[in-house]
């Protein structure tokens, strides 16, 4: 089957589902525009088609997808066109998974970060093995955890979300699971067999009852402990004083401290109020205050300084502006959300 996406990514229609494949495993399936927009076109004819009653999204190779094509965001930003219309699309996309009217399945074996959240945590069943690695790594790169992180990150219990956010840390599927960002917990060996029997019935809470392996969670609770009494403070800069204050007699705290100090001090900022603030709205209002806040990024200078540290001059450190914590204004964080008149993002 063919929506577009060239050999980026695989269409097919097996048994009663569709099965959407990630084809770009030596880019970590990074997502492209084209991705997007066919993926976008398959949702669109298969929810009307009443032979494909569950979707699926997997990947070929190591990791699930790692975000997207950053590279590309560079160079056109840099060129003086940032592909504003990409991240419409994507967020678009994002949106549309969440209301899709049938089963979404994300088949999650590998790494899955940024733009790879986006097109797999908003569906139904989020089924990851034991090779799954979640991150959402933005505010290390000048960025801030788009692609719904602000409808996702904030339901999760005990300031989870706004730990991830802030640190950008990786878990593995066993606290992703108790936190709540996966729905259930295969073996990867049991992937082909799980397949070739949702395909044969259409059913994947039937089919997950069957396959369901408990994951324990590898974060052990004084440290989940720590987290919640931290990151629940009512303001940014409360979080930074309570680790701080904890920092010369906690190594979780003095770690965690030294993680975040590495990041830009602007995407921090807005990240905390953007998870804070979409504790309250919808996705679709999540979507659109995301959509104000790109904008921004893409005009502004800590992304492309974040991409060329991490990616064009490979580990270098990167030169935030502002570079302190304290030098970021409110009046600075109000303007990524400020509105965008008739350039805000239509749903």
């Amino acid at each position: 089957m063919d929506f577009g996406g060239g050999d980026e990514i695989r269409f097919e229609r097996l048994g009663r589902a569709g099965i959407v494949t990630l084809t770009r495993p030596q880019a970590l399936n990074a997502l492209t525009h084209a991705m997007v927009k066919a993926l976008g076109k398959a949702l669109d004819a298969w929810e009307r088609d009443d032979g494909v009653d569950v979707v699926v999204v997997e990947a070929e190779g190591r990791a699930f997808c790692a975000g997207g094509d950053i590279l590309h965001v560079y160079e056109a930003g840099r060129a003086g066109q940032p592909p504003v219309d990409f991240f419409a699309d994507e967020y678009r996309l994002n949106a549309r998974i969440k209301r899709f009217k049938k089963p979404y399945v994300a088949l999650i074996n590998g790494i899955v970060m940024g733009g790879g959240v986006g097109i797999s945590f908003h569906g139904s069943q989020r089924v990851l093995t034991e090779n799954a690695q979640f991150a959402m790594p933005e505010v290390g790169i000048g960025f801030f955890p788009d692609v719904g992180g602000s409808h996702l990150l904030p339901d999760l219990g005990g300031s989870f979300g706004m730990y991830l956010a802030l640190t950008g840390s990786r878990i593995r599927h066993g606290d992703a699971l108790w936190s709540g960002l996966a729905t259930h917990t295969i073996k990867a060996e049991d992937q082909d067999a799980f397949l070739d029997r949702l395909c044969a019935t259409g059913d994947p809470e039937s089919v997950l009852r069957g396959f369901f392996v408990p994951a324990r969670r590898e974060t052990d609770r004084p440290v989940l402990e720590a987290i919640a009494r931290h990151f629940a403070q009512p303001s940014f800069s409360d979080i930074i004083a309570s680790l701080d204050r904890t920092a010369p007699s906690d190594e979780f705290a003095a770690k965690t401290l030294a993680t975040i100090r590495t990041r830009s001090p602007t995407s921090l900022h807005v990240a905390w109020r953007q998870i804070s603030a979409g504790l309250t709205l919808s996705m679709d209002e999540c979507m659109k205050m995301e959509f104000r806040i790109l904008n921004r990024m893409l005009a502004g200078h800590d992304f492309y300084e974040g991409i060329r540290a991490a990616i064009i001059d490979k580990g270098s450190t990167p030169r935030w502006r502002p570079a302190g914590l304290d030098d970021v204004s409110v009046a600075d964080v109000d303007a990524y959300f400020a509105p965008l008149g008739e350039q805000e993002l239509d749903l």
